[in-house]
């Protein structure tokens, strides 16, 4: 590819809106007989865990390390993707700053990531990304490779400034949201690698965080915008969490004010 350098340009395994909120959780401890004297030593007393839809570390953040910390795992421009990768000396695209807001939507299968990720190899090379989005349109090859300007995201870049960032985190199947999001509450898929309509509806049933959290004696809140995704788990839907779940505009800024989830 001409000297140019591969690395890992993970665009998101799935997409709509990373600015759309579907669920946000939060949970508190309380000061009971197993905790209490934990909650002295530790100052930390909610944590607030915010997800949204897919977008990769390199897409949203890689930028960051040139305008803000050269420290963070970011992108240099000179990452680049053949557009063949059967080709011995193919044409390459390199990764750019001008993401737009709303772009096209890239493979987000098993399927897709899989040749992303592998492109014609048997080894994880990273350079299928430009072939993979080519099969699905040519107005997506180019499209694949880009990234936000720091000043295009304001508000990440106030928080890489001000906070740490996780700059070698992966997701958990290299597939769409649902699998991944089950991993986010109960640390396994239970199997899927797609979104199974049918499993969906009849309820995961795994062990949530949630259970391990009411069974230590700590309270929890699930704010929604839309569906609570963690419907999708069969305890979630006992009638002991009914009043965990809250809808995000009428409660989370009131109970955020009070430092606390109240349920």
């Amino acid at each position: 590819m001409g000297g140019s350098k591969t690395r890992p340009l993970l665009w998101p395994p799935s997409f709509s809106s990373i600015f759309l909120l579907f669920l946000t959780l939060s949970w508190t401890s309380q000061p009971t007989h197993l905790c209490f004297a934990q909650q002295q030593q530790q100052p930390i007393k909610t944590i607030v865990v915010l997800v949204m839809e897919n977008r990769s570390f390199d897409h949203m953040l890689g930028w960051m390390k040139k305008a803000i910390n050269p420290a963070i795992n970011g992108v240099t421009g000179k990452e680049c993707n053949p557009v063949s990768t059967k080709n011995a000396d193919p044409k390459s695209i390199c990764f750019s700053d001008d993401a737009e807001f709303v772009d096209p939507d890239p493979g987000h299968s098993f399927e897709a990531v899989e040749q992303q990720v592998f492109g014609s190899s048997s080894l994880p090379s990273m350079t299928g990304f430009v072939e993979q989005a080519l099969s699905m349109s040519p107005n997506l090859t180019e499209t694949v490779m880009k990234g936000f300007r720091p000043e295009s995201v304001p508000v990440y870049a106030a928080l890489v400034r001000e906070f740490a960032v996780f700059d070698r985190w992966f997701s958990s199947i290299p597939g769409p949201t649902q699998p991944n999001r089950l991993f986010v509450y109960s640390a396994t898929s239970h199997g899927s690698t797609s979104h199974v309509k049918k499993q969906l509806a009849s309820g995961y049933p795994q062990k949530t965080i949630f259970d391990s959290v009411h069974e230590n004696d700590m309270n929890f809140g699930v704010y929604f915008q839309n569906i609570p995704t963690t419907m999708f788990y069969r305890n979630m839907r006992k009638l002991k969490y009914i009043s965990k779940f809250h809808q995000y505009d009428l409660k989370f800024k009131k109970d955020a004010r009070k430092g606390s989830s109240q349920v």
